[in-house]
């Protein structure tokens, strides 16, 4: 229990007030926690889709914009700041020490700016073609961010940090790295064959596997040669962007 606390209260905006301990085997925990508090979200994201389209009777345009203020609003914007941050420091075009620098300002850039207009347009555009589509959705909900942060767990323990300070480093240095990457991988299975299974469909969870599979060594690849490893903004643009890529393999393969 300790562990989804812990990865509500870091990596959401759900309030928990209760202080918790900060060792190796909770670290741990937080992290395998993390895709079931990715699940959550998925499910209320999906509670405001049903909400305005079935309760409210709006269009599935404006049911999708709320879709993603919501999904920003639990996540309190975390992960879509790493995604700006990502675009601030990688189109600076400086050398690696520079964009470590720039992953660090709290102040959005231009790029950074562009980066996140862009995912929003996107998600929005993701969200309304799934809505018109309105088969099945919920375990779809609740899958595609759960996978998608199954996938950060094993970017972040078989990546090395890019800087030796920061929350990344705390974490980094207190996780049991064969553990997550271990339980990760078979809840992350567990979650694909009910989707499978429900769906009545292979193809889906196929698809979902290969681009997975496929993002995260292209991502790791890039970081490691762009900024020399892992960091939590990168982190952060690791889920925003492997949500966006899932979404789009699912919307192809329904």
């Amino acid at each position: 229990m300790n562990g989804l606390l812990l990865a509500l209260q870091f990596f959401t905006s759900i309030p928990v007030s209760k202080e918790l301990p900060m060792e190796q085997k909770d670290v741990t925990r937080m992290y395998i926690a993390l895709p079931f508090a990715g699940g959550l979200i998925g499910l209320v994201m999906y509670g405001i889709a049903l909400l305005f389209v079935e309760g409210i009777g709006t269009g599935p345009l404006l049911a999708a914009v709320f879709v993603v203020v919501t999904g920003a609003a639990l996540t309190g914007g975390l992960h879509m700041d790493g995604f700006a941050d990502t675009g601030d420091a990688f189109f600076s075009y400086r050398d690696r020490e520079k964009r470590l620098e720039i992953l660090d300002d709290p102040r959005i850039g231009a790029f950074g700016t562009m980066a996140v207009i862009m995912l929003i347009v996107v998600k929005v555009a993701l969200f309304h073609e799934l809505l018109m589509q309105n088969n099945g959705l919920l375990p779809l909900f609740i899958a595609i961010p759960f996978v998608a942060r199954v996938g950060m767990n094993l970017y972040f323990a078989t990546t090395r940090l890019a800087k030796e300070k920061g929350i990344a480093h705390f974490f980094k240095g207190k996780l049991g790295a064969g553990r997550l990457i271990s339980l990760s991988a078979v809840f992350g299975i567990a979650v694909l064959m009910v989707l499978g299974f429900v769906l009545q469909s292979i193809v889906v969870p196929v698809v979902v596997v290969a681009v997975l599979i496929a993002g995260l060594f292209l991502f790791r690849r890039w970081s490691l040669k762009h900024f020399g490893g892992v960091s939590g903004d990168l982190c952060g643009a690791f889920i925003e962007g492997m949500e966006a890529l899932l979404w789009l393999a699912v919307i192809i393969c329904i």
